[in-house]
Order: C-alpha cells, then structure tokens, then sequence
C-alpha cells in the first residue's frame, strides 16, 4: 500500500486503485500519523489535528478512538494502526509514503550533483518532483506543528527544484529551463540561487545584459526588504558576467598539434594583404602547406572566422549547406515542407551586414562551384572576406593571389627534426642527411613530416636510402600530371609499401569513410583489429581523436586508387552501406525519447558517410540498400532537417525502382518517396509515385500490422496534408493507430486526430486530442513531437481567441525549438507570439517581430525572414506609417512560399495588409483585387472562407474584410 501527503492525502493499494478513506477528520487524522510513520504521535497533537478536544480542551480519547477505528476499516487491514502509550503510530516504510520517497530521491539527486554526475542526478530529481500534486498536508487542519512540517517539506521541495535545474544547466539544457526560472524569481525575489541559476542561463542563451538586470532586480529587493547586500557567491557570479564573452562561434580553424615551422614572416604578409583585399587565394601543390598557413592566418585575424573544410566534399551542389553547417546554421526546423527555397539565399542572408573572415580549404577539386559561390557571396555581402586554399587560381575579379612555396632549406630541416624527435625522443640529426632527405621530397610539409614519422622503425640513413629509390621510381613521370600527382602521390606510396599487407587491407578498406568514423565501424568495414589500426595512426596514415579516427585525404584518395586495382569497391562499399543502416536503425528508436540531443549529436558526426554511401547505393542501382539507408536515416534528417540533401539519390533509387516497390520494402520505398519530394522537383516526383507508396505504406501500418518507422508514418500524413494527395485516407491510416502497443505511435496518432476535428470547429475535440499528444510526447521525452503538438494546440487556442493561452503555448514550444537549435522554428514561434499580440501591445509585438528576424538571418532563411516583415508591416500600418507598412509587405509577398501551410497563412495576412493600405488610400477597385487574392489564397485549404481564415490565424476583423472583398 502507498501513501500520499504531498497533496491532497490519499491511499492506493497495491494494484494502484485509490482507497476512500471518508470525511476529512480521517484524512487529517491519517496525514498525522504519516508525517513521521512508524513513530508515535501524541493523543493530544491527533486531536488537535481533527478537532476531538473535549469541552475542557483536554484530547477526547472516545473521538479520537472512533477515527481510528473507522480510518482501520477503510484501510482493510493493509495498514497497522497501533495504540502505543499515550498516542498512535502507523505502521509503514518511508519509502511507502510519497514524502519518505521524495526525501530520499532529493538526497540521492543532490549527492549525484555534488559529485558532478549531472546525467544521473537530473532523472533523479525530477523522479522526486513528480511525486508532487499539490501544497503538502493539504488535508490536515492548520495547527502549529502541521505548519512546521509543511514548511520543511516546501523547503524541501525548492531546494530538490533548483537542484533539478542546477543539473539541467550542467546539461545544456538552459533554453528550456529559460521560462520556469523567470516565473520562480518572480514568486521568489529574494531567493538568491534561483536568481543566480537564471542569470546562468540566460547568458548561456547569449543574454548577458538580460542577465546583469537580474543581478541588479535581485541587489535591489535584498536592499529594500532586508536592508542586506547580495552574497558573495552571487555577487561573484556577476563579476564573472561583466567580463565575459557571450558572442557564439563558427567552426574555428583546426587546433594545432605541432609546432608552426618556417612561415612566421608568410603568415604576417597574408594578415596584411586580407587588410586591403577581400579575396586572398593561397596556391601552390598539394602538401605544401597551404591548409596549416590558413589555420595560422585565421587565428591572427581581428575578425570573426569561420572555418570550412572542403576536401571530404564530393558533391559540389551540396556546397552551400556546407558553409551553413560550418556556420552552425540548421537547414530546416521542425515542420516538415517542401522548401524550394534555394541554400546559397539562405548563406546570403546569413551573412550580409556580418563581418566574418570566410576560410574556405581545399577548393581544388570543386574550383568553378567555389569561384561562383565566393563571386556571389562577396558581391552581396559587403564586409564579408574570403581566404581560400587550391592548387589553382579561383579565377574571379578582385582576387588577390598569394603563391604558397616549399619550405627553404633551413626551414626544412627544422621541421623534419621536430617531427623526428616526436617519434624518436633521442633523435640526433645529420644536418647534412636530414637536408638532402628534404631535398628529395622538394622540401613539401606533409612529405617530410610522412617521411619523418618513418623514423620510429628506420634508421635516417635506411630512411634516405629508400625514400630516394622510391623517388627514383615514381618522381619523374610526366611532366603534364599536376604538381600534386608528381610529389604527394611519391610520399604516399612509399608509405604504403611499407604496410604490411594486414595494414595495407585495412588502411585501401579505409578509404570509403567519408569522413571520421568511430573505432566499432572502423573495424568491422576494414575487417581487421584495433592494432591494426593503431598502427596505421602511429605511421600518421590515421588520425584518432576522441574516440573517433579519420585518414587524410590525399591518403584517402591513394587507398580508394588500391581499392579498386584490388577489385574489392563494391563489396566493401555495401559493407560500409549495412553498417550504416545498423547505426542508424539502432538509434532510430532513441531519436523518438529523451536522449534525443545526445543521439542527434551523434548522428550528425555520421552525415558525411550517410552522403556517401546513399550516393553510391544510387550509383550502384544497389536499390534495396539505398532505400534501408534512407528510410533509417529518415528520423534524424526530418529532425535536423536534412532531407533535402538526399533528395536527388532519392530520385534515382525511385526511378530505378519503379511503380513497385521491392517485396518487404513498400514502408522504405514510401519513406524515399518523401525525402525525394522534400529537393527541387518535388512535385513532379510526388505525383508520380504516391499511389504506389500510398499503397505500400497502407499495407505496411494495417490493422494487424505495425510498420519499422513511425515518423515516416506521421510525415506521411502531413506531406498529403499539403499537397497533392488523400488527405483524409493520409489521416485516417495514422489516426488508426491510436491503440498500438508503441507509445510513440500512439502520440502521433493522438496529434493527428486532432486535425480532423479542428478543420470542422470542434476545438474542444481538437485541443483533446493535441493535449494527450503532448503529455504522451513528454513522457516520452520527445522535444520533436512535443513541439509540433503545442504548436497545434496554439492553434486552437488563437482560433478561440484566447490569447493569453496561445501564448503561453508558443513559449513552451519556443522554449523546445531553442533547446534543439531550430532557429527557423524559434523565428516562425515568435512570428505567431507577435501576431496574438501585434493588436493590443504593437511595441511587444514588434520586438517579437524583430528577434524574429535576427534568428531568421541567423539561420539563412528568407522564409522567415519575409514572415517577420510580414509582422513589421502589420505594426507600421497600425502606428499610421502606411508608406513603411507596403514597403514591407512587398518585400515580404516577394519571399512568401504559397505552397507552404506557414507561407500561405502569411501570404494572406500580407495580401489583406495590402488590401487595406489600397483602401485606405480610396483605392477601391486595388483593395477588392487584394482581398480577392487573399481569399482564393485561402481556399486552398478545402474549408469554407471564414474558418479558413481563421485556422489561418487572420484576427476577426480580417476575417471580415477578406470575407467581404
């Protein structure tokens, strides 16, 4: 039997069924005997408690008999009340009452956090806090020592409270711990470590100047209400934010591991020339050392920088996502759409008005797709400058060229000799030996760094003697190869032949990663032992760095040109392929719960081989493999809102798939289907193959039968939502799953049944069904889900007019989109937060419209961005700024997808603000043409005029102007 007191009192037995215990003298008589179980409590505090004083005020022992008597047989025997001395006791374990067992789990929460276990603590606590349903004792009448114990366990519960978000901070979670602290400090002024926990979080969220306003709101009540000054632990905290940096940063320049040799005075004359110049390309042949000058050159540059590393790049119509990945921009957010927005307008919104040195590295093997995009962006984005590393010129006006050349002689020998010695610490050189060795390799970095690495098995004079045959070999080839091909590809292959044959397999196996891979997927693609491939690392061929190992891309090409002479290039491919689908599978299900920051972080490590071997599965016509690739893929690119990237490989597995689908694969093929119609010509491809995916999809998730990926399931619908498609069949196979044993299937088919409802105006049935969404979405621990049902329910709310509700929901979900990153969502939330507002507080809504608009410049989306003037326009036309108001509704109809749900709901509200500037200039015959576009805009959307209007968030007067013109 368990019991609770934090709360209402109340009783459950074993199987979970509440006990009635009666009339409140028995539920404050049994909230006594619980505060302290298993001890005595005194015949006169238990009549205190339920009021059975006699007349002379002395406890009436017959009253207080007669409650225990009956609270006995309420209980069934199943709790022992004993009579000791002059009192009673119940008989029962701490653990059995819900404020032993919050003690204990606050306890153990808060000595994992002292520990600096955070991962542990924070379930812990939030275990402990969830036993709580309402003010302690609630049920026990209010005497002295009834207050005491409330107030220790209200206490009690603060504390385990801000433990619980000290620990979420430790996590990084501070975005969504964001609105709960706010409301906390508030009902708490004078509590300094919420108000230091607040602080904390708001600076991680690039908020120091929100953060030193709490600082001084905080100072100021100690002041008034206690006459004291703040601690000294608060009044650290706030030293420590006046001198810090909050500014985030892109991808820096690669860590140096080793000392810079020989380019002191180069590196110097590179910063200056980027003072006068805006395009700087390093040139010179492969290794020599064009790459560790621009790290250099980066990290002496007054600007911000980012760096961005192209030579694991293949495909070059993914360049632009490129630079927005190493910007930190994410494609997507959490809708699911057709986006045709193009990327490289996205990169051009990101950065104009940005002071940013761009280093773009290796740009060899892509020159004309790097020289378009360097021409375009430094055309429209005036303070950006671009440092650029290739083997040729990029071949644009105003590019400035800086020949990168070998090391000169002494310079040379410096660096084989510092390399050595990191290999061999008692390495004597010979001057003159280490200087003909560096000759012979034309005195390149990485061939003497390659070569000098050789000297943890070969002696110098063995090294110089092999090294020149080899050279003797391979060094004087044509003179028409590139300069890389007569030097680099001499170095590697003499490194080669000096694997033995297990190194030599492992490393040719290698070279399909596209990028790094972890230790478990090396050695089962390579087919070899961790020796092995810490012996390919010790000969520099490797590259292990936490707990992740990558091979340098010059020895990577040389290992896929052994591959292929080996004939093992499919075969290894389709096992890099499998293993792919394995790792992605296996973290399928944990993208879906509470680990899903963790998982995406570590998928997103994994994109690069993903690319890779989607690419080649198409290539390959290997269908049933690319299609398992893309559909285990499909949870983590729909979060992170990459499908778009694998779009045209969609495209050709679809076209060599045909109308039917492989036997066991119809789910996989309908899932590549909607990855395909996510690029450009999706509507086209969308067509052709929905009846056959429909189909397959609708026999993969029967009655009788659940399908292998639930997400695909729910974008399905969403997809057919909006385009061309069985909408209702679409909703009606997802709303079927309500009953199914999976807990994720079973929210998704809860947010789905809400739109039925919705779309004929039963928002009663609709906001059901969106609140058992999110409440099952979070207990799961799903910030995806949860986001898009809060989203809806937002949408119900604004339907009613209820503004204050729909704005308490866009938080929550404002607050879920910041902790996954979505800029664009955070920009459309704010968007919607600002448009529930725009007409009652013009001035917090146009700031919402503004901070709108920085996250969608932040995040490369003109989407966004046309939403957020969108907004703006609204609020100049209702500050009588008529001229501004058009300004930026027409820059905003320019940018509007009308394809789109959030496009189109956003085109209508700006075709409507059109209308009405039209009419208020008497220009009557422009304003009907507006609000007739307005209205055949909204039409698309199946329901009559009015309600269509309405879902699409036009306030009420709106709804009358559109519906009238």
């Amino acid at each position: 039997m368990r019991f609770g007191i934090l709360g209402g009192t109340q009783v459950w037995s074993d199987d979970g069924t509440e006990v009635s215990l009666g009339g409140p003298a028995r539920r404050a008589l049994l909230t006594l005997l619980l505060v302290t179980p298993g001890e005595v409590v005194p015949a006169d505090r238990l009549a205190d408690g339920i009021g059975a004083a006699g007349p002379d005020g002395a406890p009436s022992a017959h009253a207080i008999q007669s409650q225990v008597s009956r609270l006995r047989s309420a209980l069934g025997g199943a709790a022992a009340i004993e009579r000791t001395g002059a009192g009673y006791r119940i008989v029962a374990a701490d653990d059995d009452v819900d404020a032993g067992r919050f003690e204990r789990l606050a306890r153990e929460g808060r000595s994992a956090l002292r520990e600096g276990d955070a991962a542990r603590a924070v379930p812990l606590l939030r275990e402990a806090l969830r036993l709580w349903r309402g003010p302690a004792l609630a049920d026990l009448a209010d005497s002295e020592p009834a207050r005491a114990a409330a107030v220790r366990l209200e206490e009690l519960r603060l504390g385990a409270l801000e433990d619980r978000i000290e620990g979420e901070l430790r996590l990084g979670e501070h975005r969504t711990v964001i609105p709960e602290l706010r409301e906390l400090v508030d009902r708490h002024p004078l509590r300094e470590r919420l108000a230091g926990l607040l602080m904390r979080a708001l600076f991680a969220d690039g908020g120091q100047a929100a953060a030193l306003v709490v600082f001084e709101r905080v100072r100021r009540h100690l002041a008034e209400e206690l006459g004291a000054d703040p601690s000294a632990e608060l009044v650290a905290l706030h030293g420590e934010l006046l001198s810090a940096d909050p500014s985030p940063a892109p991808a820096a320049p690669p860590a140096p591991l080793t000392a810079f040799v020989g380019r002191d005075d180069e590196t110097a004359e590179v910063v200056q020339l980027l003072r006068v110049a805006r395009l700087v390309t390093l040139t010179g042949p492969g290794g020599v050392g064009k790459t560790r000058l621009s790290a250099e050159v980066a990290g002496a540059a007054a600007d911000e920088v980012c760096f961005v590393e192209l030579g694991a790049l293949r495909d070059a119509a993914v360049l632009p996502r490129a630079l927005l990945g190493a910007l930190g921009l994410r494609e997507s957010g959490l809708h699911v759409a057709a986006d045709e927005q193009s990327p490289l307008d996205r990169l051009v919104a990101a950065l104009t008005g940005r002071v940013l040195l761009l280093v773009l590295d290796n740009c060899e093997h892509l020159v004309e797709e790097v020289a378009v995009l360097a021409a375009r962006l430094l055309a429209t984005c005036p303070r950006l400058r671009v440092l650029a590393t290739s083997r040729e010129p990029l071949g644009i006006i105003g590019e400035h060229l800086h020949p990168v050349r070998p090391l000169d002689d002494a310079s040379s020998v410096a660096l084989f000799t510092d390399r050595a010695r990191a290999v061999r610490r008692a390495f004597a050189p010979d001057p003159e030996t280490v200087r003909r060795v560096c000759a012979d390799l034309d005195n390149l970095p990485l061939a003497i760094e390659l070569a000098a690495a050789r000297l943890r098995t070969l002696s110098l004079d063995e090294l110089s003697a092999r090294l020149h045959d080899r050279l003797a070999l391979t060094g004087r080839g044509s003179r028409t190869a590139d300069a890389r091909h007569r030097t680099l590809r001499s170095v590697v292959a003499w490194s080669w032949d000096l694997l033995s044959e297990p190194e030599q397999r492992a490393a040719r196996r290698f070279s399909v990663f596209a990028g790094g891979t972890s230790i478990e997927s090396a050695l089962r693609v390579c087919d070899t032992d961790e020796e092995t491939l810490q012996a390919l690392a010790d000969k520099s061929l490797l590259e292990w760095t936490g707990g992740r190992c990558r091979m340098l891309e010059t020895i990577r090409s040389y290992g896929a040109e052994r591959l292929d002479a080996a004939g093992e290039t499919e075969a290894v491919r389709h096992t890099h392929a499998r293993t792919l689908v394995e790792l992605m599978s296996a973290a399928a299900p944990w993208l879906r719960r509470g680990e899903q920051l963790e998982w995406l972080a570590a998928l997103a490590a994994e994109q690069p081989d993903l690319l890779a071997a989607v690419r080649w599965a198409a290539e390959a016509q290997e269908v049933a493999t690319g299609l398992e690739l893309i559909a285990s893929a499909s949870s983590y690119l729909w979060i992170r809102g990459g499908s778009g990237t694998l779009a045209p490989q969609a495209r050709i597995l679809l076209d060599a798939v045909g109308d039917t689908p492989p036997a066991g694969l119809g789910e996989e093929y309908a899932i590549c289907l909607l990855v395909a119609a996510s690029g450009p010509a999706g509507r086209e491809v969308w067509r052709r193959h929905r009846a056959s995916a429909d189909k397959a999809l609708t026999a993969a998730w029967s009655a009788d039968r659940a399908g292998r990926h639930p997400a695909g399931l729910l974008l399905w619908m969403m997809h057919n939502a909006t385009g061309d498609g069985d909408a209702p069949g679409a909703f009606a196979l997802v709303s079927a799953q309500r009953d199914r044993p999976e807990p994720w299937v079973r929210a998704a088919a809860r947010y789905v049944s809400g739109f039925g409802p919705l779309g004929v105006g039963d928002f009663a049935a609709a906001e059901r069904a969106f609140r058992t969404a999110v409440a099952e979405f979070r207990a799961l621990g799903d910030r995806w889900g949860a986001a898009l049902a809060l989203d809806a329910l937002a949408g119900v709310a604004g339907a009613r007019g209820e503004r204050e509700a729909t704005v308490a929901l866009t938080d929550e979900a404002l607050g879920l989109a910041e902790q996954l990153g979505a800029l664009e969502d955070c920009a459309d939330l704010l968007v919607n937060r600002g448009d529930q507002q725009v007409d009652i507080d013009p001035a917090t809504a146009r700031a919402d419209y503004l901070r709108a608009a920085e996250y969608a410049r932040r995040a490369g989306s003109t989407g966004a961005l046309a939403a957020a003037r969108r907004g703006l326009g609204d609020t100049a036309l209702l500050e009588r700024d008529p001229a501004t108001a058009e300004d930026l509704y027409t820059q905003a109809l320019e940018q509007l997808d009308p394809h789109w749900v959030k496009g189109l709901g956003n085109r209508v509200r700006t075709l409507a603000g059109l209308g009405r500037i039209a009419e208020g200039r008497g220009d009557h015959a422009g304003a009907r043409a507006r609000y007739r576009e307005a209205a055949e805009s909204a039409a698309v959307t199946g329901a009559a005029l009015p309600d269509a209007l309405r879902l699409l968030g036009l306030p009420e007067p709106l709804v009358e102007v559109v519906s009238r013109g």
